[in-house]
């Protein structure tokens, strides 16, 4: 009897440790919406940056390390509206940067909901979590990465509330390398002011939106399938040519939320680099190439002058797998 309730003690104080992908959003299908359905995403998991949350039971609800915060608003908001017993301790020991187009919020919102979950022995879907925490208003980007990783297309909103349905999951090629120029002294359009940024931007043609689902279907998957990165480059290119133009009256006139992080790309586009552009609102630019070898070259040649500007270069992996959960 002894050793049962140690057993059940230890499990009862067990934490639970998560780490969760960032993603990049590259792009839109049909800003229009004339169908019945609008936005549509494109987008993938990559190894870095990424969130590392620990769970574990306590006294009263805290929270410590980065995003510490909104940490504590999410998981008191999530024991409540899952129904769980007790309070939690967060430890959130590395954050993906907030409000900079990586998906920050909906990766941390799911680390704590799904680690809540494993500590209660309670069954919930990704899907699930981003309805509670609202996430997938436009996108189903970020929830298909923390699930399962690789590169997404999902199939927009439509007329119900729930987010958009998970069109296609492809793995990306493993020598395939993403040059990342972060610009930490800027952020993204979010919040209020993104809400008023979609609803004031100019309608979207029926000819553009048909044109971006050709690109995509025709050639950026092909080419993601058949790992020829010239053909998925030059179609990410194009798309990102399209959809940067549209929302480049929200961003002061330019496809770049932050014109330094637009010259970098620029400099790398002319050095060899393709699929050239900026994830979600900015201000993270990304450029592709084909392996390792002309990752480093590049970095070489770039990182000092980057650096200086106070930018920031990294080169990152596509990640085909989703968030990890270690415990209880």
């Amino acid at each position: 009897m002894t050793e049962m309730k140690q057993s059940r003690k230890a499990v009862e104080t067990t934490g639970v440790s998560i780490s969760a992908p960032a993603r990049l959003h590259l792009g839109f299908l049909d800003l229009n919406g004339s169908l019945g359905r609008r936005f549509g995403s494109i987008g993938l998991a990559v190894s870095d940056p990424v969130t590392k949350v620990k769970l574990e039971r306590a006294s009263k609800f805290s929270a410590s390390g980065e995003e510490s915060d909104r940490a504590l608003g999410l998981v008191r908001r999530l024991t409540e509206t899952l129904g769980f017993p007790g309070a939690y301790t967060v430890h959130v020991g590395a954050a993906i940067p907030a409000h900079a187009g990586l998906g920050s919020g909906t990766q941390l919102a799911l680390a704590i909901g799904s680690g809540l979950a494993r500590l209660n022995g309670h069954a919930i879907s990704t899907r699930e979590l981003g309805q509670l925490v609202e996430r997938g208003a436009r996108s189903a980007i970020g929830m298909a990465a923390f699930e399962a990783g690789g590169f997404v297309i999902d199939g927009g909103r439509g007329p119900s509330d729930h987010a958009p349905p998970v069109l296609a999951r492809h793995p990306i090629p493993d020598s395939w390398r993403v040059l990342l120029v972060m610009d930490p002294s800027s952020v993204g359009v979010h919040g209020d002011r993104e809400r008023r940024a979609f609803a004031d931007l100019a309608e979207f043609s029926e000819m553009a939106s048909g044109h971006l689902s050709r690109l995509i279907l025709m050639r950026l998957l092909p080419g993601l399938v058949e790992g020829d990165l010239a053909t998925f480059g030059q179609a990410l290119t194009e798309i990102q040519h399209i959809v940067g133009s549209h929302f480049a009256p929200a961003q002061g006139g330019s496809p770049w939320s932050s014109p330094a992080v637009g010259r970098v790309c620029a400099r790398l586009a002319e050095a060899g680099a393709t699929g050239i552009g900026q994830s979600s609102w900015g201000p993270p630019g990304f450029a592709f190439v084909e392996n390792d070898a002309v990752a480093k070259k590049l970095y070489s040649s770039l990182v000092g002058d980057v650096t200086a500007s106070g930018l920031i270069l990294t080169t990152v992996t596509g990640r085909n797998s989703g968030a990890v959960l270690q415990g209880a």
